[in-house]
């Protein structure tokens, strides 16, 4: 069981509420996260017919929200598009995979082309916001946002690095809940952020994953999965 305890707090940023984990997430079993990693695969038939429940897509799109990423800061926009007119538009710019039109979410992670100062300068602003305090208190952090970025670290593809940990994560909470995803880099980058107006707001696509349920015609469905041996990719020191 997971309990959180409320308690009085200062904190150098200003007060603002604590909590204390006083045990382990420990409400399911380890053999459930392999089991759940076994089961999943990159699906290429999607049931066109079935629909994720709209409880089990709130919480996979909050796990989308609570990505963790470099600094805190965020660099992306998730786009999930179910107007079935503009997904079957992308299907020609998907290498005619119909996992875009057939799946019963779309997700497209996309991130900023450009990381500017106002960026930095938004994220402080939510962290006074979130955690009380003032943006002055702040000013260290900011100083080393700023120095990082301007030493030209904050790349586009920097920002596509860290859509790659959201997809991570969102690909592993779906194979936990029993929805199924195809991770998708087979797609025209420049014909989606025309197609999607991304250019205007300073977007750019990284990466797809479609979710839905795995059709019956799936021939891949029940194929062993090839993965290295343990000790070929795992070394421990």
């Amino acid at each position: 069981m997971y309990f959180l305890l409320p308690l009085a707090s200062t904190h150098p940023f200003g007060s603002f509420p604590a909590f204390q984990r006083l045990t382990l997430m420990t409400s399911i079993a380890p053999s459930q996260i392999i089991d759940a990693l076994n089961w999943r695969y990159a699906t290429k038939v999607f049931d066109p017919t079935k629909t994720i429940p709209a409880d089990t897509w709130q919480a996979l799109e909050e796990s989308l929200v609570l990505t963790p990423s470099s600094f805190g800061l965020q660099p992306w926009k998730f786009l999930v598009v179910q107007d079935k007119a503009l997904r079957e538009s992308l299907v020609p710019h998907s290498w005619n995979q119909r996992q875009v039109a057939d799946c019963s979410h779309l997700v497209i992670f996309t991130v900023k082309k450009e990381l500017t100062l106002a960026d930095i300068d938004t994220f402080i602003n939510r962290m006074v916001e979130v955690r009380g305090g003032t943006a002055d208190a702040l000013l260290g952090y900011r100083k080393m946002l700023v120095s990082t970025h301007e030493a030209g670290y904050m790349t586009t593809q920097w920002s596509k690095l860290q859509a790659y940990i959201a997809l991570g994560q969102f690909m592993s909470n779906a194979a936990l809940l029993g929805i199924d995803t195809c991770p998708m880099e087979g797609f025209a980058p420049a014909r989606y952020d025309e197609i999607l107006g991304l250019d205007a707001q300073g977007l750019t696509t990284a990466v797809l994953c479609p979710l839905g349920y795995r059709s019956a015609d799936d021939r891949y469905a029940d194929l062993p999965k090839v993965r290295a041996k343990h000790d070929d990719v795992v070394e421990h020191r």
